[in-house]
């Protein structure tokens, strides 16, 4: 599945942008360097089987394990010490990578209900790109029987990109469903 997508970019989107950006040289033209999936579990500070649920469910969806995130300062108002477990990130590179964003952007996004196209908002001035999953379910991987809670995750798209229009004239092309 990941090679389509890679073979996609080679022959079709680079060749494109580099038209319509009017690049010189090949190592202009914008690509994917990495995406980032994060789950925070507040509930993790009192219940460590969360963390542990959380990290299965990651490593179901990316086919790879996680790295547990843990606070870095004391907060008194939410019982947090520094140290303790409160989520969990995984990045993708490569070949892992373009597996997860063609799943991402023709099995899981569709599965979403009454979807209707993703923010062209959510960039960041920087040519990187954030998505909020509302619930892990949107993956086939997951089955509904063995959840203990939904969970929500940002994925964050990481480009090569110099501005929002490049990058998202680079998602745009790769297939991501913006809503205008």
């Amino acid at each position: 599945m990941s090679v389509q997508l890679k073979e996609r970019f080679a022959k079709d989107v680079a060749p494109a942008l580099q038209q319509k950006f009017n690049y010189t040289n090949v190592m202009q033209i914008p690509r994917l360097e990495k995406v980032v999936l994060n789950v925070g579990v507040g509930e993790g500070i009192t219940n460590s089987k969360a963390i542990d649920a959380t990290v299965d469910d990651l490593m179901k969806i990316t086919g790879q394990r996680p790295v547990v995130t843990r606070a870095k300062k004391s907060i008194a108002a939410f019982k947090l010490r520094a140290g303790m477990p409160i989520g969990a990130k995984v990045t993708l590179r490569g070949k892992r990578m373009y597996e997860f964003v063609d799943r991402l952007l023709n099995i899981a996004l569709p599965r979403v209900r009454d979807f209707r196209g993703v923010s062209a908002q959510a960039f960041d001035g920087r040519g990187n790109y954030t998505l909020g999953l509302k619930e892990q379910l949107i993956f086939p991987e997951i089955e509904y029987d063995k959840i203990d809670k939904l969970r929500g995750m940002n994925v964050v798209f990481v480009t090569s990109a110099k501005s929002d229009e490049e990058a998202r004239e680079l998602l745009d092309l790769l297939g991501m469903p913006f809503r205008d």
